[in-house]
This record gives C-alpha cells, structure tokens and sequence, in this order.
C-alpha cells in the first residue's frame, strides 16, 4: 500500500473531510485506479463502523463519513464509467430504501456504497417509499436481498407492512429481507418479519455475503 493509499484511510477514518477530498483528486490525477480508492474506501469505513461499535464514534461521525464517501464517489464513479471498467459485479442485487415516513438516509448511503464497493449490484430506491413503490420496485429489478431503512420507531411498523405487502404479493420467498437503522435488535426484527437485521454497514455487508455464499 503507498503512502497516498495509507493517508487516505487515516483522513478518512480522522474525519479530516477536506483533507480526503483533496488527496482523492491528487491521486486520480496522478493516475490511480478508481477501483482502488473505493477498495481504500472499504477499508476505511471498516475502521468506522468498529469504532462506532466501540462508542467511540457516535451518529455526528457516520454522518461525516457519508458526506466523504458521497464526495469521493462523485470523483470516482465518473472515471470507472469513462473508462468502461469498474467493480465487475458478481455477487447478485440488492434493493434497499427507507421505508414510508422516514426521511433519514445516512446509515441507508453507507451501506448502499459499503455493498457496492463489495461487489453487490445495488439499488437505492430513496426515503420514504411508500409500500407499493417497494413491490414495483421489486418485480421489476428483481432482487434477491431487499435491505429496508429506518431511524425512527414508527419505522418499524411501516417495515412490517413492506414485509407483509411483499408476502402477499407472493414475493417472499424469492428473497432474503434485512432491516437497519435507529435501535433495531432481534426483537424488532422478529417483529418486522424480516431475515436478519445489521447494526452498521458492515454488518450488511456481511449478512448479505452470506445469503450469496460470498467466501471472504
């Protein structure tokens, strides 16, 4: 790893946002692989979420950490596009969105760039989606992971909906549903209907690897 990749991650996880965004256009300009900053991304976000983990960040610093992975990205994504290459995408589809009556996206853009930097072809369908946007979401990309978003404890009712609306549509058994965000635990999940529920994006991440059989 060169020593431009190492400061990277170290303003990254620092929250030094200026200072990342400025070395980012440094190192496109001197050439580096698009692919590789969003794999230092990864690495660097990994870092966040175990911090995070630990109490050590709180939602101030996830919030930080968005905004510089949305800024990189706005750097990076450009040039895989013009160059016709990019992160190959093998591992299948994901669909995520906050569900109705929640309008946070922070955790919901984390994890939405933590998947697709992982090699997952991801969908982000935005806040608020109403239960019937999810179903016509869903029939026409056809996911195999449906990640529902949500901050607030009403959320959780609008989750159990989506989760029921996608039974009935007779959807469910195609796919493996996760839920995120706010406090959500076991009991929330079970609640909900849903498979499985992350505390962070790296816990997404992981679930997902798993329901694709993704050897780390």
């Amino acid at each position: 790893m060169s020593d431009n990749q190492k400061k990277l991650i170290e303003m990254i996880v620092g929250m030094q946002s200026p200072e990342a965004i400025e070395l980012t256009k440094v190192m496109l300009e001197e050439g580096a692989d698009p692919n590789t900053i969003l794999d230092i991304c990864r690495k660097a976000m990994d870092s966040v979420g175990q911090k995070f983990e630990a109490g050590e960040y709180f939602v101030p610093e996830l919030i930080l950490a968005g905004d510089m992975l949305e800024r990189i990205s706005e750097l990076v994504k450009p040039l895989l596009k013009e160059g016709g290459g990019g992160q190959k995408k093998t591992h299948g589809k994901v669909l995520i969105g906050t569900v109705a009556g929640d309008l946070h996206d922070i955790g919901k853009n984390i994890v939405t760039f933590m998947l697709d930097v992982n090699g997952f072809e991801v969908k982000d369908i935005g806040i608020d989606v109403p239960v019937a946007t999810f179903i016509k979401e869903i029939q026409d990309f056809q996911p195999a992971v449906v990640g529902l978003s949500g901050f607030l404890t009403l959320a959780y009712d609008a989750m159990k909906e989506t989760v029921e609306a996608i039974k009935t549509a007779g959807l469910r058994d195609n796919m493996k549903i996760m839920i995120g965000g706010g406090q959500v635990d076991q009991v929330i999940c079970d609640y909900t209907g849903a498979d499985g529920f992350g505390l962070n994006a790296m816990h997404a991440v992981k679930f997902c690897k798993e329901w694709f059989g993704v050897k780390e």
